[in-house]
């Protein structure tokens, strides 16, 4: 069966309109959240911190910063968008339709990818106020930015159809994602930790998110930005097979 855009168009449209709707909560609190972070350790702190490695303080925290929002914005808007369907009943008008996993896929997860690409733009602009900084290798921070929001859009998704009640949906972006984001190198080199907390750390997935990041900001990063590229793509082509795999036995969206 051919690509539907239209049908795809329409899924990624009331989604985009659904984010903008709630624009105070999808897009003020994050930003206010991230600016206050910037502005305390960032501005009012960074000044009093050595550098980190050859990068300032107030700067070298800006990545793990917008990858700390990117990444609990980005899964929690793509898990309430597919399960708020789910727990209306309406899931069921979309099932019934002409519309394939590549088309829902496309309008679900390029809906979230696109606020979290809107997200990470105020951000960066916001963080400017505060902070000088510059970006090494722009066209490089766009591609992992992209590829880090689509690929945590599809996870957001499969925890939107594993979830069966609210509480549920804030389990891992509240516990498990923020916390490894905190300590996946945010605020200070993996390198600078004290053996064999060093080695340990690297056990964290998100260090490699927050690295590759910083990479393509400042050049220098604790992990190499292909070991980062790489892990960023696998866990994408993961979460793509795991919903094909759903959609194919109905699981969590047929009962």
């Amino acid at each position: 069966m051919s690509f539907n855009a239209r049908s795809a168009w329409s899924i990624y449209r009331r989604e985009l309109w659904r984010f903008l709707r709630t624009a105070f909560q999808s897009v003020l609190a994050p930003v206010l959240t991230t600016s206050l972070y910037i502005l305390v350790f960032g501005s009012a702190i960074g000044d009093r911190m050595p550098d980190v490695g050859s990068v300032d303080y107030g700067a070298f925290i800006i990545p793990g910063l917008l990858m700390l929002t990117l990444l609990g914005e980005t899964t929690s808007n793509s898990s309430f968008g597919i399960y708020m369907p789910r727990f209306t009943g309406t899931i069921y008008e979309l099932l019934s339709a002409p519309v394939g996993v590549a088309e829902t896929l496309a309008g679900f997860v390029g809906a979230a990818a696109t606020k979290s690409l809107i997200l990470a733009a105020i951000i960066l602009l916001t963080a400017r106020i505060f902070v000088p900084y510059d970006i090494a290798h722009p066209v490089f921070a766009f591609v992992f930015i992209l590829l880090v929001a689509a690929s945590f859009s599809l996870f957001g998704f499969i925890l939107g159809i594993w979830a069966d009640s609210f509480e549920k949906l804030g389990i891992i972006p509240m516990l498990i994602l923020t916390p490894l984001t905190f300590l996946g190198g945010t605020f200070y080199s993996i390198a600078d930790l004290p053996a064999p907390w060093n080695t340990v750390a690297l056990a964290n997935p998100i260090v490699y998110l927050v690295s590759g990041l910083r990479w393509t900001f400042y050049g220098s990063a604790d992990v190499s930005i292909w070991v980062s590229l790489a892990l960023t793509l696998a866990f994408l082509v993961v979460c793509t097979a795991i919903i094909a795999y759903i959609f194919r036995t109905g699981w969590r969206l047929r009962n």
